[in-house]
């Protein structure tokens, strides 16, 4: 077969090998093809839930029974009805977002750059003991948390949400910050001591600018734990005064004769702040979770 394949004319034998990479570049695209198809498949199908509750909001006086797939005509009286509902409740949110963020980041920074220098067995406790708080059920916190600031005058207040939504973002800042701290360079800090700083003054002139894509990933996840917390929030607030947007979705539910436009209208409002955060440090997110993660 190899002698009657040399004694080919080369013409032919050009012409073969024309035809099997035409045929291997027709797979090639078949493949892609079928990829992309299921891709787009499994898109539509994990973004029709969000495309349900937009069309949804724009369906006064629609039931779960009667939405249909496009509102025609649409109508902004739903958005208008939870704006005035939960103008005061969506401020509340984003105190609790801003708030878990800035305390979550402001604990776990200088948290982080300890256990990623200290050199000890010591260091390995703590690692497993954060990794076994991330998978600790949020109602026993809840329920723990609740005992302790009754018990000290944190219930129904700003700082009480903050420092329960922070508690649970703590192990994974933590976890983050470290990761990234632990590649920054030993030349770059013993230049900053030799020059006469400190350890306080070398953490905040030198450990944090290096990891600012890393601080405002946590922080991230830190407002958007405060943001959409529900669990903490049923729990540690009784009055109307503190009452987060979770909690007035929650209470259209509750009530005997559901209004799902309102419902549908409060839940897009709600996931607006978090978009716009999203899309405005969308670059530091990224740069963030990949140092995190390929350190």
């Amino acid at each position: 077969m190899t002698l009657a394949t040399e004694q080919l004319p080369p013409l032919t034998r050009r012409a073969r090998s024309r035809r099997k990479t035409g045929l291997r570049r027709s797979g090639s695209r078949l493949g892609n093809a079928l990829r992309s198809v299921l891709g787009a498949s499994i898109l539509a199908l994990l973004l029709y839930p969000v495309f349900w509750l937009v069309s949804a909001s724009f369906q006064p006086g629609a039931t779960a029974a009667t939405v249909t797939p496009l509102p025609l005509p649409p109508s902004l009286d739903a958005f208008q009805q939870a704006f005035e509902d939960q103008a005061s409740n969506i401020v509340t949110s984003l105190i609790v977002g801003v708030g878990t963020a800035l305390l979550a980041v402001a604990i776990a920074a200088p948290a982080a750059f300890g256990l990623a220098r200290l050199r000890s067995r010591f260091v390995d406790v703590v690692l497993i003991t954060l990794f076994i708080a991330q998978i600790v059920p949020g109602i026993v916190l809840a329920n723990s948390l609740y005992t302790m600031f009754n018990s000290v005058g944190l219930v129904n207040t700003y700082f009480g949400l903050m420092l329960a939504n922070a508690s649970g973002t703590l192990p994974f800042a933590i976890l983050l910050l470290r990761s990234f701290m632990r590649e920054i360079a030993k030349e770059t800090l013993e230049a900053a001591r030799l020059d006469g700083a400190g350890q306080v003054r070398t953490f905040f002139s030198i450990v944090v600018p290096l990891s600012r894509n890393a601080l405002i990933t946590a922080g991230i996840f830190g407002f958007l734990a405060g943001w959409g917390d529900f669990l903490f929030a049923l729990t540690l607030t009784t009055s109307a005064e503190i009452r987060t947007i979770t909690i007035g979705i929650y209470q259209y539910l509750s009530s005997p004769n559901v209004e799902w436009s309102a419902v549908m209208g409060a839940s897009v409002l709600a996931s607006v702040p978090a978009i716009i955060l999203l899309l405005l440090l969308q670059r530091y997110l990224k740069a963030g979770l990949a140092q995190g993660s390929g350190k």
